[in-house]
């Protein structure tokens, strides 16, 4: 997703496929559907185009412009279905997205191919990003009216506003056979004065549910295990501290995006707290201090002392964040491989056909 992207969405993108599908239909009522279908599959060359349509049913999200179209249906999907409010609690929680493996998506070892891998991750992570963030994308666009991003010296930030892809990293543990289901489970992981982070689990269709969701129901949840004494909720905690939901991991992501308004990067933390997902932080709030992640070190929480089961405060969110840094952080240092690069100092190879 390239930086000015979502900055055309809604006064461009969104107007136009509304008129086009508005025009599609139209012409559709002169159609004799009937004809056409039956024509299609009793008329001469049946087979081939039986045959054609399977494949393309098959292989749909290889085809030409699908993974365009699964990107703009998670920007209009959330745009229409998003709830007005969602609860802090849920800036952790995850988006699930559910896929299958085409057969062009096959390479020669017959399983999903690790490049189509990526693909996959955009869509998982635009459904993410526009859900929670959705709200923040018109505050930040219009900075001019909202006054919400300034610089160090206190001066108001103009240019369109968009999002870039800074890198992604992503781990193989199983493969995934031809035609499989799999599920895409992403969340936000952590930020820093630049970044937001976010991971995403590969897993095993059906194998996984959580015990709620955050808006209207979307799917199953996981059975509550009831005792006899009636401690449901402390049988079900029992049970999934002794389940290894890691076991139904295919592979995991972890990517970095960027906001941006013209040139000047915009504090991730700026956009949680435009969409309303962050509480209020005493002091100078989230985007203060050396390392621009929070109020200075004396307003800190004491992390060992965090009551996980309690109010869904600023201490809890810092909780969270820590704990992604602490993974978040080595990713980021891969940035340096860059300086690796000497241009061939000692020789090369050889350069090869076919790249």
């Amino acid at each position: 997703m390239g930086v000015g992207t979502l900055s055309l969405f809604y006064p461009v993108f969104l107007p136009a496929s509304a008129a086009a599908m508005a025009y599609a239909g139209h012409r559709a009522l002169y159609v004799d559907w009937r004809t056409v279908i039956t024509q299609f599959l009793t008329g001469p060359g049946r087979t081939s185009r039986i045959a054609l349509v399977l494949f393309v049913l098959l292989n749909w999200k290889s085809m030409p412009l699908a993974w365009t179209v699964r990107i703009f249906h998670a920007f209009v999907y959330h745009v229409l279905r998003r709830p007005k409010a969602l609860t802090q609690r849920a800036l952790f929680h995850y988006s699930v997205t559910s896929s299958r493996t085409s057969l062009l998506e096959t390479d020669y070892n017959f399983h999903k191919s690790n490049s189509t891998y990526f693909a996959d991750l955009d869509v998982s992570r635009s459904h993410l990003v526009t859900h929670l963030l959705g709200p923040s994308i018109p505050v930040l666009a219009d900075n001019a009216k909202n006054k919400l991003v300034r610089d160090k010296d206190g001066n108001l930030i103009k240019g369109s506003f968009g999002m870039g892809l800074g890198a992604v990293f992503c781990s193989f543990r199983k493969e995934i056979a031809p035609l499989q289901g799999y599920e895409m489970w992403s969340r936000i992981l952590a930020w820093d004065r630049k970044w937001l982070y976010i991971v995403t689990h590969f897993v095993v269709k059906g194998k996984v549910r959580p015990t709620a969701w955050d808006g209207k129901r979307m799917g199953p949840t996981r059975s509550r295990v009831v005792k006899a004494d009636g401690d449901g909720d402390a049988a079900a905690a029992a049970a999934a501290a002794e389940d290894d939901w890691s076991k139904y991991v295919i592979a995991t992501a972890v990517s970095k995006y960027v906001f941006k308004l013209g040139r000047f990067t915009v504090h991730p933390a700026l956009a949680l707290q435009a969409a309303e997902m962050l509480p209020e932080r005493p002091g100078t709030g989230w985007v203060s201090g050396e390392t621009g992640t929070g109020t200075p070190e004396e307003l800190d929480p004491d992390l060992d002392e965090v009551d996980e089961e309690g109010e869904w405060d600023w201490k809890r969110v810092e909780l969270e964040r820590v704990r992604g840094m602490e993974y978040a952080e080595h990713f980021a240092a891969l940035d340096g491989t860059n300086s690796l690069f000497d241009g061939g100092e000692d020789g090369a190879i050889g350069r090869f056909p076919l790249g």
